[in-house]
């Protein structure tokens, strides 16, 4: 099986201006190179068949992704409008400013088949392309974001998926993402 990087999680997760929630000290060449020399922990069946994620013990200092929300932490919370890259709208989106994750346990890289990236308008030569990343501290996939699970019902016009919208695990989402935010 190979893995590329696709140019939408190159940007997201080795973007040109470094930032502390994104991959740490490797490379966006480095991490292709670890997926495909190293064996996945476990292989996680994705949200759909053309999914599927790879859980990587964390060799890097990455954080996790996630904090969970408290009474201390909440007047912390900020929110804003924003696109994933100029193609898209912006969606209503929220993350903590001056909060700091534990470094993750895990990596989780979130592929995507070939062929659905070809449908997505993505040629690769791989098998499979990385689409994303989860840093976690449990070697278990998080609830994706309810407004990604939107997108993706929305169609790939709209930068998603075309995969309908589940209702239960809309529900777990919503239930996840309630009592944790992403930081900046």
């Amino acid at each position: 099986m190979s893995i590329v990087l696709t140019p939408f999680a190159r940007g997201r997760l080795f973007p040109k201006q470094p930032r502390a929630n994104t991959i740490q000290d490797c490379s966006a060449e480095e991490f292709e190179r670890h997926l495909n020399t190293q064996a996945p922990l476990k292989v996680l069946d994705g949200y759909a068949p053309f999914c599927k994620l790879q859980v990587h013990r964390n060799w890097t200092t990455t954080r996790c992704l996630t904090v969970p929300i408290t009474a201390d932490n909440r007047h912390l919370l900020r929110s804003a409008y924003e696109a994933r890259n100029p193609a898209e709208l912006p969606v209503l989106v929220r993350w903590f400013e001056g909060v700091q994750a534990p470094v993750a346990r895990y990596l989780i890289a979130i592929l995507y088949s070939r062929e659905q990236l070809a449908k997505e308008g993505e040629k690769i030569k791989a098998d499979w392309g990385v689409v994303g990343c989860l840093y976690t501290a449990e070697p278990e996939e998080i609830p994706m974001a309810p407004i990604t699970m939107l997108r993706n019902a929305l169609g790939v016009e709209e930068g998603g998926s075309g995969v309908a919208l589940d209702r239960e695990a809309y529900r777990r989402s919503v239930a996840f993402w309630e009592c944790n935010a992403n930081w900046r």
